[in-house]
């Protein structure tokens, strides 16, 4: 746990002026003193904050793998890494990437054009290019595409003596070795041994025998959130991604699992904000609006739906003005409700609380909530308009359609997402907005098919 003072979590430990001003004088040999015994993320942090002259000369200061080091660390937004390489030279650029993790190499040329891409991978060193050409092949967000391939494998009939040898030579390129993954003659994993058991057991003790046959594996296409649930269930800091032989064809580490995390939470309260995405922070209102924009003309149209639902009830209203004043108050009510439930239906959805044999009883358990809030707040709404207008009937009939509107919201809300998830469309589709907006279509029907029925009594 944390527990560092709320004013020092975010304090700069290094100084920035005194590195800017070596950049300026040209000081080579004292600003790669200071700089390179810098913390990788405090690197980063001032690569991003200096304007584009001043990281011009960090170009000329810094090798190509002294920079790889800080764009593995930097939380660079994905629409700034082809700004960044813009800035250097294309074969200093492309020695860069080959210098970085495979899996994060891909991750960059992904935001590029194909054109650059291709200009990357040939300028890069061979090795490298073909490393990072296979991982683009596999489709976006699949356990192929954030997987590494730099990690350590070790035969199982090789000696402990033997492995650690193996690990000695190969530990430098792999992202982790704190798992050493087991293999029979045909690249099939079997095992999987921790670099604790290695260190303690005898050196002459063949790997099969201290290895551990049960293996948690993740398939190359697997989802990056099924991926993601399995590492957080099983609170591993890598798991091994294979092909439906078993073959091993690389690792994905905890580190890439954060980030996973991260982007899924983000489309997921994008999609409930009703924004196609929150990935990044636009920097211009045109940005934004570019994006927000859809959205909102799709919910104007529904809106549409719900100006007609009240237009066929103009007599209605038109006998009892009354009436109109309470339409937002239902219809508001309904719609909360149901983003409520819907929240909780996604949430459960999202961390697998929800299985198959307690949906229905997600669904019996919501629409006992809409029951009893429903109640609650219908007897609220009565004694309030009859305290306020001293119409019991009024408010008996508000009370009515607010009871009912909450009730059908509550179960809507929970059961829309469940119905998405089933038919493997994603639930946080059925997002804040268009909930409300349902709720709003339906809250209207009841409230005034019920003053319709009820008219003469009015």
């Amino acid at each position: 746990m944390n527990n560092q003072p709320e004013e020092l979590k975010n304090e700069v430990i290094y100084d920035e002026d005194s590195l800017r001003e070596l950049l300026v004088n040209e000081d080579i040999h004292s600003f790669r003193q200071e700089y390179l015994t810098l913390h990788p993320y405090d690197r980063a942090i001032f690569y991003e904050k200096v304007d584009p002259k001043l990281r011009e000369l960090m170009y000329f200061y810094l090798s190509p793998k002294e920079l790889a080091e800080i764009f593995e660390t930097s939380e660079i937004d994905e629409d700034e890494y082809k700004e960044f390489l813009e800035e250097m030279d294309a074969t200093y650029a492309a020695e860069m990437i080959s210098y970085m993790f495979v899996d994060n190499a891909v991750d960059v040329l992904k935001e590029l054009d194909k054109k650059q891409v291709v200009s990357y991978l040939t300028l890069m060193d061979k090795d490298a290019a073909v490393q990072i050409k296979a991982l683009l092949h596999y489709e976006e967000y699949t356990a192929g595409s954030i997987m590494t391939t730099e990690f350590v494998t070790v035969p199982e009939n090789s000696t402990v003596r033997s492995a650690m040898t193996i690990l000695r030579n190969e530990a430098p390129s792999a992202e982790t070795i704190y798992y050493v993954f087991v293999v029979d003659d045909h690249q099939r994993l079997t095992g999987v041994v921790s670099l604790r058991d290695l260190i303690i057991a005898d050196e002459d003790t063949l790997i099969r025998e201290i290895m551990s046959d049960r293996i948690v594996s993740v398939s190359v296409s697997d989802d990056q959130e099924d991926v993601a649930r399995t590492i957080q269930d099983y609170n591993f800091l890598a798991v091994p991604v294979v092909d439906f032989q078993q073959h091993i064809l690389g690792i994905i580490t905890v580190d890439d699992i954060i980030d996973v995390l991260d982007e899924e939470a983000s489309d997921d309260y994008s999609k409930l904000a009703g924004v196609s995405t929150m990935d990044t922070f636009d920097k211009n209102s045109f940005s934004a609006a570019k994006k927000r924009i859809p959205w909102l003309i799709t919910l104007i149209v529904l809106g549409m739906l719900t100006a007609n639902l009240i237009d066929l009830f103009t007599e209605t209203i038109s006998q009892v003005a009354l009436l109109a004043v309470f339409i937002p108050l239902i219809a508001g009510t309904a719609g909360n409700s149901g983003t409520q439930s819907l929240a909780v239906a996604v949430r459960g959805i999202a961390t697998r609380d929800i299985e198959d044999e307690s949906k229905f009883k997600l669904l019996v358990r919501e629409a006992g909530t809409g029951l009893i809030t429903g109640l609650v707040c219908a007897i609220f709404v009565v004694l309030l308009i009859f305290i306020w207008k001293h119409e019991l009937v009024i408010a008996l009939l508000v009370g009515t359609a607010t009871l009912v509107s909450i009730f059908v919201a509550t179960i809507s809300g929970s059961f829309i997402p469940l119905f998405m998830h089933k038919i493997k469309v994603d639930p946080a589709v059925a997002s804040g907005p268009f909930i409300t907006t349902l709720n709003d279509v339906i809250s209207i029907i009841i409230y005034l098919g019920l003053a319709t029925a009820f008219i003469s009594s009015l």
